[in-house]
């Protein structure tokens, strides 16, 4: 489905975007993996000849630069950005400290959008340049505690469906994916309890919780052909999380 094509991934090291690196690979696609170091990043991958490692913060001032320019150098062009990289975290809003609303926001909202920015020259060049960005459920609903992850998934969302209007003349499509519940590192305290676990999968009329192969499987929908006509689109994988709420 992707033979031939080059693709970004981010936040590689595990979870979706491990999956979503080695989905594409499997596929026929160059990959560039994103992770931060110590992470595990080339060891999440070693099998794997077609995909290269980078070890880097992207929010570092230089990262979308260094991110794109690895990627073009290696393999001379680049049709594919899986904004996946993503945190989280819990602080009611009357109590929530200025540098936690802004690290949400910088790695959620904010490296997307200038990662985007960089890689939409090339993208332009490919003719058929995919962005795909990681949102949230969260993007259209809430929680407590939840205010800057929610406004960062809601603020993924707006830009894709801006970038989609703005890039569509150049043949590039930009869609966001919305996860549900599912098992990764950053649903820990959720997943490796039981209890915890159970209740969330009994929300889902699929009666369990999603794998990172499940967000993986979207991706590379909209990556490919297959979603050649669709742009601007959030797209639900939640195991029909949402339909209840």
């Amino acid at each position: 489905m992707l033979a031939g094509k080059v693709a970004i991934v981010t936040g590689a090291a595990s979870g979706i975007g491990r999956a979503s690196a080695q989905l594409f690979a499997e596929q026929g696609a160059r990959v560039l993996a994103v992770d931060l170091p110590d992470k595990g990043l080339v060891d999440a991958h070693r099998e794997f000849d077609s995909i290269v490692e980078l070890e880097h913060d992207i929010t570092a001032p230089d990262a979308p630069d260094k991110i794109v320019d690895a990627a073009v150098a290696t393999w001379g062009r680049l049709d594919i950005l899986f904004n996946n990289a993503g945190v989280s975290g819990r602080a009611n809003a009357v109590d929530m400290p200025d540098a936690h609303w802004q690290r949400i926001l910088d790695v959620n909202v904010t490296a997307q959008f200038r990662l985007a920015k960089a890689a939409i020259p090339y993208l332009r060049e490919a003719g058929s340049g995919r962005i795909i960005n990681t949102a949230s459920v969260m993007a259209e609903g809430t929680d407590f505690g939840l205010a800057a992850y929610c406004a960062s998934k809601a603020g993924v969302a707006g830009l894709t469906r801006t970038l989609a209007l703005e890039e569509g003349r150049y043949g590039i499509t930009a869609n966001y994916i919305e996860p549900g519940a599912i098992a990764t590192g950053m649903t820990t305290a959720m997943t490796d309890d039981p209890a915890i676990a159970d209740v969330w999968a009994r929300k889902s009329p699929l009666k369990r919780l999603g794998q990172p192969i499940d967000i993986a499987r979207g991706a590379l929908f909209l990556a490919s052909e297959l979603a050649g006509f669709v742009t601007g689109h959030g797209l639900r994988v939640d195991g029909g999380l949402m339909l209840r709420v």
